[in-house]
């Protein structure tokens, strides 16, 4: 209770300074901007923007970190009140002259949106030295197009108009407005111009509309030279074809030239339109060798264009470094440092080469327990389909040809091991949002070391155990699915995302299981190469949307779901260790460390020294609110529910326990806070989870009270980039 009251008047103190105190005399503060629509309502994000001066920014409750920070200074602008200025931000002073200047910027705008003869009043409201405005903004009358007249060139330009005149977004019974003439205006420039027409453009559009009488009749006309030009006889629109074709590049990056022909799908003699212009653009930018693409087009004469591509540098060789650490209550700490190494072209034509270095350490301090692991990767990708040539390849997007090869070595108290696997597959993407890899053959071995005496004996007494950490081969198929509407490191706008991914192993070799010696082991398997091999199909769903909000879009609401569930049969009776899932970490149940949830209900296992709590189905929800703070800070509240399962295998059924199986009342739950550094070229994330409930604990005693959330029941996590 003292702890509370103590939060709480933290609180009050931090929002009740004086967020006026360098408002100069004389002068307000702008708190507010509120929109009142009377008669049609319109969404107040529709006019929000175009109101002149908008208060401080990252309100949270009407408080502004930023404003907060920025009045711990004087105002002076010296020694330490410089740092608070240059962290902080500085209160806005209202200025009165700005509120009529908003009120015809949205009556500009609705105009716009075909609302015509809008009316837009103010309120200003004082209170101390606060100022909050009030817009009530009355739409004016709408229009809808009764009629339709086309006034457009003949010849060979009127075929090319008229066929394409299906995909016309104004209609008769539309509602008359700028912004949807200026949309057909854009809409139909691009499809002209593919049909040859390169120096059309949205000026060639003229529209008249006539609404004094009952009915609006619009006039849709298309100019033989732009509103800007002087019309004069013989003028036409005319079609243009490619002259010469030149591909500059700095003499720095060795790239072989008839590759770069290849990639290049503008051709001598063809009809100019801009599909070939953007698929040269994709093509040559996604091999990622150059800082910058660019393509110019030279009018030569009155229907001939010459090409030039010009290439900009890039520093072929670069690294990456990814990390994340974790602690939690208990003392168990976790550090994961991962280090790549690339040449983005390797052989002078966009072979990429990317070595990558990673460990994972997690010990528990005054202790003997311990565990280590190194991994070592390297990855071949060529942009091409091997064995098809580049001509043959007209799209946008090339898919790519890639080799992978990696080596692992795990030291646990439990075992020591190694893993060595090697995949070929193809990779590429549909469109701008959907990506693909395929992986027709992949091959994994894992190699046991040592057991220990301890964990020997349990894996005698559990047979699925046994098979999950025996020397094994892995050899199956994989392909994974993914579509996003927006790529970028640091998303900036409302989108979402979804991610397949499905693997099966085992089948191909099971047709030859006559062929295969029988091993009378603990578990009956067939043996490839005098080590079992794996069988199972593995699939597992990501989902994700992210919603932005409030002033400037500053502010989102992150959703995140995952199902994933693997099924063994024929020679196995689990899955392989690595492919089974878990939760817990910096991306997943942030109240837990990883591999320290589940499986279900069931408690640590005694026999792993380093948690490593995994199942075979697995079901996660995780909601977010991000939101500003100041200078590049970002926090962060989440909430999260998921658990692993085991699901039945075979004739071991029996072995499965009931805590361990799945059930709704062995979902955990968590919650927690975060801070994020955003420099939009990459973002560092800090967060503290706090578990809500916890099926590992007794029944009767799950939910967690707060008082034990730093007794055992916490978990801080470092990352790089957003949790999804």
């Amino acid at each position: 209770m003292k702890r509370s009251l103590l939060i709480i008047i933290s609180l009050l103190a931090i929002t009740s300074c004086s967020t006026t105190k360098l408002v100069p005399e004389g002068s307000y503060r702008l708190v507010s901007n509120t929109v009142k629509f009377e008669g049609e309502k319109l969404s107040s994000a529709e006019v929000t923007p175009y109101i002149r001066q908008q208060p401080n920014k990252g309100m949270i409750f009407g408080w502004s970190p930023g404003l907060s920070i920025y009045n711990w200074s004087n105002g002076s602008g010296e020694g330490i009140n410089k740092v608070w200025e240059a962290l902080g931000s500085a209160p806005v002073v209202f200025d009165p002259s700005q509120v009529q200047n908003s009120c015809d910027n949205i009556a500009a705008h609705l105009e716009y949106l075909g609302y015509y003869g809008s009316r837009v009043s103010s309120d200003v409201v004082y209170r101390g030295r606060k100022a909050r405005v009030k817009y009530i903004v009355t739409p004016g009358k709408r229009f809808t197009v009764d009629e339709i007249v086309y006034e457009v060139p003949g010849g060979e330009f009127g075929q090319a108009f008229r066929a394409d005149s299906v995909n016309m977004t104004l209609h008769v019974g539309d509602f008359l407005s700028e912004k949807a003439l200026e949309a057909e205006a854009v809409r139909g420039t691009a499809v002209l111009r593919d049909e040859g027409y390169y120096d059309f453009n949205k000026n060639h559009y003229a529209f008249e509309a006539d609404t004094l009488s009952d009915r609006t009749l619009l006039r849709y006309r298309i100019l033989e030279r732009t509103r800007n030009e002087a019309v004069g006889p013989g003028d036409t629109l005319r079609k243009y074809h490619i002259g010469q074709v030149n591909i500059l590049h700095p003499a720095g990056i060795p790239f072989r030239e008839p590759l770069l022909r290849k990639f290049n799908t503008i051709q001598p003699g063809a009809i100019y339109n801009s599909r070939m212009i953007n698929s040269t653009y994709t093509r040559l930018s996604a091999l990622r060798v150059f800082n910058s693409v660019s393509v110019e087009m030279t009018p030569t004469d009155s229907s001939s264009l010459d090409c030039d591509i010009r290439l900009s540098g890039l520093d072929q060789l670069g690294f990456k470094v990814n990390l994340e650490a974790s602690t939690n209550a208990s003392g168990l700490l976790g550090f994961s440092p991962q280090l790549n190494l690339f040449h983005k072209n390797l052989f002078h034509g966009g072979e990429w080469l990317d070595l990558g270095f990673s460990g994972k350490w997690q010990w528990v301090p005054n202790s003997e327990i311990s565990s280590s692991e190194f991994g070592v990767s390297a990855s071949l990708s060529f942009p091409h389909l091997l064995g098809v040539s580049l001509d043959r390849m007209r799209g946008e997007y090339i898919p790519r040809t890639e080799f992978k090869t990696s080596f692992n070595y795990q030291n646990r108290p439990e075992y020591r091991r190694a893993l060595i696997s090697g995949s070929f597959g193809y990779s590429g993407q549909i469109g701008r949002d959907y990506f693909y890899q395929v992986s027709p053959l992949r091959v994994s071995t894992v190699r046991v070391y040592s057991i220990s005496e301890e964990f020997l004996e349990t894996l005698v007494a559990y047979p699925h155990l046994w098979d999950t950490f025996e020397d094994q081969i892995d050899a199956g198929v994989g392909v994974m699915f993914y579509h996003t509407t927006d790529a970028s490191v640091v998303p900036k706008t409302d989108y979402h995302y979804e991610r397949l991914t499905l693997d099966a192993s085992g089948n191909v070799i099971s047709l030859f299981n006559s062929l295969m010696p029988l091993c009378e082991g603990v578990v009956k398997q067939r043996l490839l190469f005098g080590l079992p091999y794996k069988q199972y199909v593995r699939a597992e769903l990501n989902l994700g949307r992210v919603f932005r909000f409030g002033w400037n879009d500053m502010q989102a609401l992150a959703l995140h779901m995952v199902a994933a569930g693997g099924l063994v049969y024929g020679n196995s009776v689990a899955l392989p260790f690595e492919r089974q899932f878990y939760c817990g970490g910096a991306n997943s149940m942030r109240g837990w460390q990883a591999r320290t949830l589940g499986p279900g209900s069931q408690k640590k296992s005694d026999f792993f020294k380093i948690p490593s709590q995994t199942g075979n189905l697995k079901f996660e929800a995780d909601i977010e609110y991000r939101f500003p703070s100041f200078w590049k800070l970002e926090g962060a509240v989440f909430a999260e529910v998921g658990n692993v399962w085991e699901m039945a295998v075979k004739s071991q059924d029996h072995l499965i326990s009931d805590e361990s199986r799945f059930s709704f009342r062995t979902l955990a739950a968590d919650w927690g806070v975060g801070l994020r550094v955003n420099l939009d070229f990459i973002l560092i994330r800090l967060d503290f989870g706090f578990r809500i409930h916890d099926p590992g604990r007794p029944e009767g005693d799950r939910w967690v009270k707060p008082r034990d959330w730093f007794r055992g029941s916490s978990a801080i996590h470092f990352g790089v980039g957003y949790p999804f």
